[in-house]
């Protein structure tokens, strides 16, 4: 999407009255000096370019232009607020700095806590989410946004059932709105009632609203054995030059996904190919080496070692971890089937511990200083206040399970923060796994996964960083082989439950019937007994596929 706007943002940028000159009474603290009205209408104009400017993906331009602003009026709720969306999608912890001083200048604005919620709800803090959003709907009740942005927070806090009242009212608002058409049968869907998301989403396709998102979500929702009516459309919609680069990518890989179940699967690989090219990233493997170099280099067993006297004793947290579609979802719902254990699906509270630390820092910088500045009642409070975190989800669980597969990256941090955190490493043939990643319509963060040849050399660097880790922590991390599961469903999940230090309850061999959101690519699979097709899957495209083959070398097990 070219405008990171929020949907409602020209609803709020009004010109301010001018604000008439109030004479001091006496002995009154003094007020804050008023800006003349010239001013108010010079920052709105101002304001409204930047606006133009975040439109056109000019960032920097619109971002001097606010700092002008509130270099001349400090403390300029717009200006804090235009500056918070222009973070939205890369710098998420910028955005809700900005949100929230809007919100603190502002804090009868709806649209200003609608964007501070969303923003907590990227970064998975799920409390401060559902308490911006609901302020957004108390101060405006019929604010669409809100209630679809409501309803996305509850479907990631696995309370899908509580997510479908607040689309179908945003649908009863405004039933052409698109994040109320699509919302609604993805929260259907988390929730396993696929059938009833197939009507939604078909009635979105004929009332031409979405159609991109709604064909992709569409095919989804089952598998063909026979050509469906679906594919002739998607490809009609595909010869139409007006879609965004991201719908076209969203068409590709609806019609791959389509031609990949009815085993065609060289056009299959083709439209996978075209819709990465269309979404246009571009992944810098280079830096990437080098900061796994940087992490390999600071987090020595004995770092480890020493650190981990300050962390938090606590044996509740599990971490299922690996490279993305390698069986991390079947992985935590065989472990959430069991009644003392939480399944809290993926999030992102390891990676802003790390990024408040400077340990993600791609650019070069020392991780060693980093490091080196994390005391230990820093290392304490942090462990702490994570422990909290999971808690809010379940208080009483025994184990907590946090299946965000690129925790994978952070395992130094994990042993340092919880001594006695359990970690399950989600491994499958190297080629299986990376053709399933290159098969979805990953987000931007998942960049490396565009490109054949770059999606290889990228899980080389995820095989070296997991290979350190089996030293830091000798012993430590169960390796789940997803083919081992596939092949003795039963005798590998007792393995998993008892490395949770739990005693085994046959619910765990029937995980796929949990009642519980899933909201990852996974919903459809985890739903339905294990099946051995995704095993070797890769040599149905072996032709078509060769850079991904010599990219991974000695690790493409062939």
């Amino acid at each position: 999407m070219s405008n990171r706007l929020p949907p409602a943002w020209a609803k709020h940028l009004k010109t301010r009255p001018a604000v008439k000159a109030i004479p001091p009474k006496a002995a009154a603290p003094k007020a804050k000096p008023q800006p003349s009205p010239l001013r108010i209408q010079a920052d709105d104009m101002l304001l409204r370019q930047a606006l133009e400017l975040q439109k056109a993906e000019q960032l920097p331009e619109a971002e001097e232009l606010c700092l002008q602003v509130l270099a001349r009026t400090p403390n300029h709720p717009l200006a804090f607020y235009i500056l918070g969306t222009l973070g939205i999608g890369y710098d998420s912890e910028k955005a809700l700095r900005y949100f929230a001083r809007a919100v603190a200048e502002e804090p009868r604005n709806p649209y200003y806590h609608l964007s501070l919620g969303e923003t907590y709800l990227k970064l998975s803090e799920f409390t401060p989410a559902i308490r911006h959003i609901q302020q957004a709907l108390a101060l405006k009740p019929d604010l669409v946004e809100a209630l679809c942005a409501l309803g996305d927070a509850y479907n990631s806090f696995d309370k899908g059932e509580m997510a479908l009242p607040l689309f179908e009212k945003a649908l009863k608002i405004d039933r052409n709105h698109p994040l109320a058409q699509i919302g609604l049968p993805r929260a259907l869907t988390s929730l396993g009632r696929m059938d009833e998301a197939a009507l939604h989403l078909k009635e979105a396709i004929e009332r031409r609203i979405a159609v991109p998102a709604a064909y992709n979500a569409l095919v989804r929702t089952h598998k063909y054995t026979e050509e469906p009516p679906e594919l002739a459309a998607i490809l009609r919609e595909l010869e139409d030059p007006s879609h965004m680069p991201e719908e076209a990518a969203a068409l590709h890989h609806a019609a791959g996904k389509v031609l990949n179940d009815l085993r065609r699967y060289k056009d299959a690989i083709d439209h996978f190919k075209q819709g990465n090219q269309a979404r246009g990233q571009i992944f810098d493997i280079g830096s990437y080496r080098r900061w796994v170099d940087a992490m390999i280099e600071t987090f020595t067993p004995e770092l480890v070692a020493s650190m981990a006297a300050y962390g938090n004793p606590s044996e509740a947290p599990v971490f299922v971890v690996g490279m993305p579609r390698s069986g991390t979802t079947l992985t935590e719902q065989i472990c959430a089937s069991h009644p003392h254990v939480h399944g809290a699906g993926e999030l992102s509270k390891l990676a802003r511990t790390a990024n408040g630390l400077g340990l993600k820092d791609r650019t070069g910088a020392d991780l060693g200083k980093s490091v080196a500045k994390t005391t230990p009642d820093l290392t304490r409070t942090l462990a702490d206040e994570h422990l909290a975190y999971l808690r809010e989800r379940a208080p009483d669980a025994l184990r907590i399970i946090d299946k965000m597969p690129h925790n994978f990256e952070l395992i130094g941090l994990v042993g340092v923060l919880f001594p006695n955190a359990r970690i399950i490493h989600c491994r499958r043939d190297a080629i299986d796994n990376c053709i399933s990643c290159f098969v979805l319509q990953f987000n931007e963060a998942h960049s490396y996964s565009g490109d054949l040849q770059t999606l290889g050399l990228y899980y080389r660097e995820y095989d070296r960083l997991m290979r350190h880790w089996s030293k830091v922590l000798p012993g430590r991390i169960f390796e789940n082989r997803y083919e081992a599961l596939i092949k003795n469903q039963e005798e590998q999940s007792h393995r998993l439950i008892d490395y949770l230090g739990l005693p085994w309850d046959d619910a765990c061999l029937r995980f796929f019937d949990r009642a519980a959101s899933v909201n990852t690519y996974s919903n459809w699979q985890v739903r339905q007994p294990i099946y051995k097709s995704s095993v070797k899957r890769w040599k149905n495209y072996e032709s078509e596929i060769q850079p991904l083959i010599e990219a991974l070398g000695d690790l493409a097990d062939t």
